[in-house]
């Protein structure tokens, strides 16, 4: 799973640094499943006031697990997320995505939810194989 890169967004990068907006966009043309679950988490964080939001829904195929997994594995398509949204991203599970205000990282909830005691609990023998 890679992005789409265009001609233009191409030469952009090869002149210097592209900006957030501009590769915000390109990982939402190229990644549009996990674009939504990101979308739809930051907005859960948002509107419920709380410091944490999940999405626990299993992708509905290979493709969409493909895409969120390739979204949340690089460090530069996650960060770039984290920025364009304003929250940090947390991922478990091959599918279970969390959103935490900054001012959350190092909380209780975010050290559970990132540590291995947290990893253990939230596996089933269904999410082995992903």
């Amino acid at each position: 799973m890679s992005l789409n890169v265009s001609p233009d967004l191409l030469a952009i990068a090869e002149r210097g640094d592209v900006s957030d907006a501009e590769f915000a966009a390109c990982v939402q043309e190229s990644l549009p499943y996990a674009w939504e679950v990101v979308s739809r988490v930051m907005s859960d964080l948002r509107s419920g006031g709380a410091e944490f939001a999940d999405h626990e829904v299993p992708p509905p195929s290979e493709t969409e697990r493909g895409q969120l997994l390739r979204a949340l594995a690089s460090d530069a398509i996650r960060g770039g997320l984290e920025r364009h949204f304003g929250a940090k991203l947390a991922f478990q599970n091959c599918h279970r995505v969390a959103a935490f205000a900054f001012n959350a990282v190092g909380s209780d909830r975010y050290q559970a939810f990132v540590s291995p005691r947290g990893q253990l609990l939230n596996q089933s023998p269904e999410l082995r194989n992903c």
